[in-house]
């Protein structure tokens, strides 16, 4: 009974106290940059219709969301991203709101998966949506963002990888890709597979030109000098287009001030089904996967019936703590307060202290019976306290 009792499901975690509070400090930090932004902040179901998370351009992989059946027999699921309801929301409750549209949320979001450090099936998202808006300004202001949410959580040590997944496409049909080719390519591609992308290529029937292009792909990573060379490979107007748009975008994020932490790496792809121009990911030394993944998603919100271009972020709050925590620079308060105790008769008394205390921004904890002063400094001690009052 013990083993059933105290264990959690698979994937899941506890905060202990001082994870809680870390983690909250970081939410709230966030939290205040997205509304100082002009980000309103949205809260929507934990649970969606499985309808709506398997909808349109963001369909969902069915084995990863984690389902339940409805007591109307509709099987409904946890939500496994933010992006799918607060499209949805956008379509239903905002018809009518000016535009653009700026949303963020902070929230909990659930998945099947293999768990691993930094990866688990209940997990915290912090991220806005800008939905209204086509302009290279609103994909520079989605990234720097991203690199401010990403300051503010404490990280210093970063990158944000920028690409686009129309210049990628524009190189395979330039070079005449047979569709299923071109997304066996990309899907390689997504995993960084790069043997497996260069025997496929190898494969192909086209100029020894075109192969090398697409192998050039993948290592067209680096400062501002690479969208020359990827300008130079670019011979449709599809992937020109994609260049100019990343030069454009990267001349607005200068004015941001964020370059430093700004390159490009155009063998970024996400998932090329869904995303529809810029696409970024944030890493940071030493962690193997993302602390934050965005881009342009235009087609989905025409799949809730009003069509909208869009754009958005996710940063992985968890992520951000082992992030942290790897870098040695936890946010954690050593401060554990001031612990008042009291002797028979003083209750009261200690009530007002303790008041008097909280209201001048102190963690107080009251104690709940009479003690004598030994019992209260013993007390203190085996709990941490920064210091006992008593009153006799």
């Amino acid at each position: 009974m013990e083993n059933i009792v105290l264990k959690i499901p698979y994937g899941m975690r506890d905060f202990l106290p001082d994870e809680a509070k870390e983690k909250r400090l970081i939410e709230n930090k966030i939290a205040e940059l997205f509304s100082k932004w002009g980000y309103k902040e949205v809260v929507t179901p934990t649970m969606e219709y499985l309808d709506t998370l398997m909808f349109g351009a963001n369909r969902a992989d069915e084995s990863r969301l984690i389902k339940f059946v409805a007591k109307d027999n509709r099987t409904i699921a946890l939500r496994h991203e933010m992006t799918t309801p607060i499209a949805r929301l956008a379509a239903m409750r905002f018809k009518d709101s000016p535009l653009p549209l700026k949303l963020s949320y902070i929230s909990g979001v659930y998945r099947n998966a293999e768990i691993q450090k930094g990866r688990q099936c209940e997990f915290y998202q912090a991220g806005v949506e800008l939905i209204g808006s086509q302009s290279a300004a609103a994909d520079a202001e989605i990234i720097a963002l991203a690199v401010y949410g990403i300051l503010a959580a404490g990280i210093k040590n970063f990158k944000v990888s920028i690409g686009r997944v129309d210049f990628v496409k524009g190189i395979m049909e330039q070079y005449r890709i047979p569709s299923d080719v071109a997304e066996n390519l990309q899907q390689v591609m997504e995993r960084r597979n790069l043997v497996e992308y260069e025997k496929i290529i190898d494969s192909l029937e086209i100029s020894a030109e075109g192969k090398a292009a697409l192998k050039e792909i993948p290592y067209l990573k680096g400062n501002g000098e690479i969208l020359n060379r990827a300008r130079n490979m670019a011979l449709n107007e599809q992937s020109r287009y994609a260049i100019e748009r990343l030069t454009e975008v990267y001349s607005i994020l200068e004015a941001y001030e964020v370059s430093e932490y700004i390159s490009f790496d155009l063998g970024i792809l996400r998932d090329m089904n869904y995303y529809t121009g810029v696409v970024f990911e944030a890493y940071t030394a030493g962690l193997g996967f993302p602390l934050c993944g965005g881009g342009r998603y235009d087609r989905l919100l025409s799949d809730f019936g009003r069509p909208l271009p869009a754009i958005g972020f996710a940063i992985g709050i968890e992520r951000i703590l082992l992030a942290k925590e790897r870098e040695g620079n936890s946010d954690k308060d050593k401060s554990t307060g001031i612990y008042i105790a009291y002797a028979e008769g003083k209750l009261k008394e200690a009530i007002a202290k303790a008041k008097e205390l909280r209201l001048a921004g102190k963690i107080i904890c009251l104690a709940l019976q009479a003690e004598n002063e030994e019992q209260a400094k013993l007390y203190g001690g085996e709990n941490g306290f920064d210091e006992v009052v008593y009153l006799k």
